[in-house]
């Protein structure tokens, strides 16, 4: 007898993770041991008991919950993709119409302010004389090494740089403009700005943040880039 019980007693109980391994291995437990769900009992979020399947219809709902939104989520972002999409489309037609150089910008000014909202656009463009940016609104471009520390992400980098950025950079970016500005979009156009830089403000905070997807932006610059490059030859 007293083998016995020592036997029984060095015998040592299941911990949790052993439990769990075994139900994930054998799912259909408890459909085997019906009579064991009547019996257990798992503590609710308001403090009242419920049983195990009550809890498993709980814990699938919150799961569909969960599910739903990010699917709204995913929908919402593809809707705003098609129109971006749509956007563009009508960008891209407007600025390959034939014309000047002041008709590009020109053209491009108008479709980010009515087509993307933009408060503030500005084109900074190398090897243009004082006569041709007073003809086109553009600013020229003196690249640097001090301009290069100041705006390293479109001109080192070679990525569009999108948030609030410093007030030394919006001064350069959009002069007298540039107390207006809450956040902004800055493009290379070519290899780090070989064919100048586009700065896109606005007045909203979070209208471009550092976050945002930048794929829209840079096949922006890209056009852009070839079409000056078109009507400057």
């Amino acid at each position: 007898m007293t083998t016995q019980a020592s036997a029984e007693t060095s015998i040592t109980a299941p911990d949790s993770e052993q439990v769990r391994d075994f139900l994930t291995r054998h799912p259909d437990f408890f459909d085997e041991h019906p009579d064991l769900l009547a019996e257990l009992q798992l503590s609710h979020a308001s403090g009242n008991a419920v049983s195990l399947i009550e809890r498993q219809v709980q814990v699938l709902r919150e799961q569909n919950h969960d599910l739903k939104n990010r699917l709204l989520e995913l929908v919402d972002v593809a809707r705003e993709n098609d129109r971006l999409n749509e956007r563009m489309h009508h960008l891209t037609l407007d600025l390959i119409k034939p014309g000047s150089l002041t008709e590009l910008i020109d053209g491009l000014e108008h479709s980010l302010r009515n087509e993307f909202k933009a408060d503030a656009i500005v084109l900074h463009l190398p090897d243009m004389d004082e006569s041709q940016a007073r003809e086109t609104g553009a600013c020229v471009l003196h690249v640097d090494d001090e301009l290069k520390a100041l705006l390293a992400m479109p001109l080192t980098e070679n990525k569009p740089q999108c948030g609030r950025l410093k007030e030394e950079q919006l001064t350069f970016l959009f002069g007298e403009q540039a107390a207006a500005i809450e956040s902004c979009a800055v493009l290379p156009l070519g290899e780090n700005g070989e064919n100048g830089l586009l700065a896109i403000g606005s007045r909203e905070v979070n209208r471009f943040n550092p976050c945002m997807g930048t794929l829209f932006l840079t096949h922006l610059g890209a056009l852009v880039a070839r079409l000056l490059s078109t009507r400057r030859s």
